[in-house]
């Protein structure tokens, strides 16, 4: 039963996810806001809703480490996961707003995390900082993206009408599958930490932040699918920064006691979560897109970084040898194809411009 209730509570976060989503874009969209914004925005939110359900669900229940766990895992397999996996199926683009202005408040928005964390407290101060933080994003973003004032004048006030009433409808039922989801989700993930001996933040790193981002693969494959692959980054982005700025911040405002920071998460998941951020700027700057063989490397990262949660927790011995072949060959081999690709690329942006030059 409690593994029905579990996978029952992933598939009603997706379908939630799904109707608020399109619900939620539909609207945007019929005031004219371009795709790159509602992919930064609304779909953010929405995907980002399950990770508001459980972390609030897990925070109000004193599981402090299932919703920071949620949180910071979501943000990795966000990065290594999803845009791996979205690039598996051709390369995204990357909007030069994206590279300029949201990657390095996500970077911004990961790094403070991380220092709000350092003294193994979360607390509604922090939670306040988290969210000026979200207010002068979006106050920097929305009023340059926004075109309000596209609306669609041939349609009757009737069907007008009749539409915003669906696309309420939508978000609303979608917003309670939700709730009822995430309740069913955490209850299963605390009830597996219980069986298996594994820690309450092991689960919430893994299999809760898998399960919450699961909305985010399949906005991000639909979307490349559909040629929409500005939405795609769009969206691991602005999950990313909402999932900070907005979801932790609103935790910690709302939660009843101060959410404490385990050790492990300092010195190793927080930094994991900082690093995923970082390795987007060589792969962003290099011809401005994430190809093929850069998503196999983030999958590779991810599928590390799962490996060695899954040592740690059960004890192995081979853990040792693990960690020194993931830091004697993988991140020694990354930092070398990166800066063999970005070689490339300025030798690319050199050569183009001295075509450029010798044509004027």
């Amino acid at each position: 039963m409690v593994i029905a209730l579990f996978v029952a509570g992933i598939v009603l976060l997706v379908l939630g996810a799904d109707l608020l989503v399109r619900g939620a874009a539909s609207f945007a969209a019929s005031l004219g806001v371009s795709p790159l914004i509602i992919g930064l925005t609304v779909v953010a939110i929405g995907t980002s809703s399950p990770e508001i359900a459980v972390s609030l669900q897990a925070a109000f229940n004193g599981q402090g480490a299932i919703t920071l766990g949620n949180i910071v895992g979501s943000n990795i397999a966000n990065i290594m996961l999803i845009l791996g996996v979205a690039a598996m199926f051709g390369p995204l683009p990357v909007d030069r707003q994206i590279f300029r202005r949201d990657l390095p408040v996500m970077i911004g928005a990961s790094l403070l995390t991380l220092l709000l964390a350092l003294d193994r407290v979360l607390s509604r101060t922090d939670g306040a900082i988290l969210l000026i933080g979200l207010i002068a994003y979006l106050w920097v973003m929305w009023p340059r993206d926004a075109h309000s004032d596209q609306l669609h004048p041939n349609r009757s006030h009737h069907h007008h009408w009749r539409v915003r009433v669906l696309q309420v409808a939508m978000m609303v039922g979608g917003l309670a599958l939700l709730v009822l989801g995430a309740n069913w989700l955490v209850n299963g993930a605390v009830t597996f930490a219980t069986w298996f001996g594994v820690s309450e933040l092991i689960i919430g790193l893994t299999i809760v932040a898998v399960g919450t981002s699961l909305p985010e693969i399949a906005t991000s494959v639909i979307a490349g699918f559909r040629g929409e692959r500005d939405i795609a980054v769009g969206n691991v982005i602005g999950s990313n920064v909402l999932n900070l700025l907005f979801v932790l911040a609103l935790t910690m405002l709302l939660s009843p006691q101060p959410i404490a920071v385990p050790e492990e998460t300092v010195w190793l998941d927080l930094p994991v979560m900082v690093g995923a951020t970082l390795i987007c700027v060589p792969i962003f700057i290099t011809r401005r897109m994430v190809s093929q063989r850069e998503g196999s490397l983030l999958l590779v990262y991810y599928l590390s970084y799962t490996l060695y949660l899954i040592l740690s927790a059960s004890g192995s011995e081979k853990l040792p040898v693990y960690s020194t072949v993931v830091g004697l060959l993988l991140i020694p081999l990354t930092a070398v194809l990166l800066v063999v690709r970005a070689l490339r690329w300025l030798g690319e942006e050199r050569r183009q411009r001295t075509v450029a030059h010798t044509v004027e």
